[in-house]
């Protein structure tokens, strides 16, 4: 196998190539799953103003214990009085101003109401269910680093910290591009001899799931002039992926007619499996990812490969694969080669325990849909027992 690389080499041949693309300013409200570009600051400070946690009542804690009238109501979103004055206390609804003077706020569970007053049974804390002014984040301070990618959570710091939109990598427009005279638009009726073309579609849904713009080009048969004049669409695109015709066969095109196209070919053969026939090359700017035509072989070999490339090209930190640590279920032998198998994660007392599914083979996808994790098994001799610990990379 000394001709081929692993998967960390050519992981990294890959980087090499990637040039984080341009940027462009996105509403924070439909800026889930981009990259952030430039640092994200907070507008103002948040929360803007002193606050209750609680429903209850703010008050000064020297007047407690006791009883105290009840001056006002402050409720969530409207002004407050100007001051909490001495042996007074105020309602107040979660989210409220804390007025002036108050030091704390004593939730309603813990009074007695009396009429027009509330008698507080026990000394109150200081600073106890007020959120200060400030205390989440100062205005001008980061909200989000450059690189990360904005998730619900992150998309929803920013808009609380005042942020209409914010600077993120431009997607990257992306070609699909299915080869073999024998694949049919899913639903067509199948001649003898025919398969549905499910590498285009799955293809164009990771593509989707990565950030990616995603266009599909019409399928191109075992014909040079068809994979030419494809192929030669396809390079205007920041990133091509293709599926089959990159192995050694007389049908298999893909890397010849891109060749002959300018494409610069880095690599070809990665030492894992499945997934071990892929080229990787490239045409000026444009990243072209020959994937083999097998759809298991085409899924892993884009989640350990295409899906980092893209996170790269939009600036991310950290881009993957992003390998978590669970424990085998099963034992598994070891090959000549990494190998990535599809298993069925579970969370138990002790971690999270890896289910290897039945039927490995490389054109079992519907097998492979049924798994929710790829366990790498290290390339050597021998078996990984069950229990021991391994790599495994989520499926998206």
């Amino acid at each position: 196998m000394a001709d081929l690389l692993s998967l960390e080499e050519a992981r990294s041949r890959i980087l090499e190539y990637v040039e984080p693309l341009g940027t462009e300013p996105v509403p924070v409200a439909e800026a889930a799953g981009r990259i952030l570009a430039e640092p994200a600051r907070a507008l103002v400070d948040l929360p803007p103003f002193r606050s209750s946690a609680m429903d209850g009542y703010a008050l000064r804690v020297a007047d407690t214990p006791g009883k105290l009238p009840v001056v006002f109501h402050i409720a969530a979103g409207r002004p407050s009085p100007s001051a909490v004055q001495p042996g007074e206390a105020m309602e107040i609804s979660t989210g409220g101003v804390v007025a002036q003077g108050a030091d704390s706020v004593v939730p309603v569970e813990k009074v007695v109401k009396l009429d027009n007053r509330v008698e507080i049974l026990e000394a109150a804390e200081p600073g106890a269910n007020i959120r200060e002014a400030g205390g989440d984040v100062r205005a001008g301070d980061p909200v989000a680093a450059p690189g990360t990618r904005l998730g619900p959570a992150q998309v929803g710091a920013l808009a609380a910290a005042g942020l209409e939109q914010v600077r993120c990598a431009r997607a990257p427009r992306s070609a699909v591009l299915a080869t073999g005279t024998e694949l049919r638009p899913p639903g067509a009726p199948l001649a003898p001899g025919e398969i549905y073309d499910s590498n285009g579609v799955m293809l164009a849904a990771q593509l989707s799931s990565a950030g990616a713009e995603a266009e599909r080009l019409p399928v191109a048969g075992d014909d040079e002039s068809e994979h030419r004049a494809a192929l030669e669409h396809g390079l205007g695109f920041d990133v091509l992926v293709t599926s089959g015709g990159v192995s050694v066969g007389p049908h298999d095109l893909v890397r010849k007619i891109a060749r002959e196209l300018g494409v610069e070919e880095v690599f070809w053969g990665v030492a894992v499996q499945p997934g071990k026939p892929l080229s990787f090359g490239v045409r000026d700017k444009t990243l072209v990812f020959g994937l083999p035509g097998n759809p298991v072989s085409t899924l892993v070999a884009f989640e350990l490969f295409v899906r980092p490339a893209l996170q790269a090209l939009q600036g991310a930190s950290d881009p993957g694969p992003h390998f978590e640590v669970g424990a085998l279920a099963a034992e598994v032998r070891r090959k000549d080669r990494d190998q990535l198998l599809r298993a069925h994660s579970k969370v138990s007392t002790t971690g999270v325990e890896l289910q290897t599914v039945s039927g490995q083979e490389s054109h079992m996808i519907v097998r492979a849909a049924s798994a929710d994790s790829l366990v790498l098994v290290p390339r050597g001799k021998g078996v990984v027992r069950r229990g021991e610990s391994v790599r495994f990379l989520r499926l998206v």
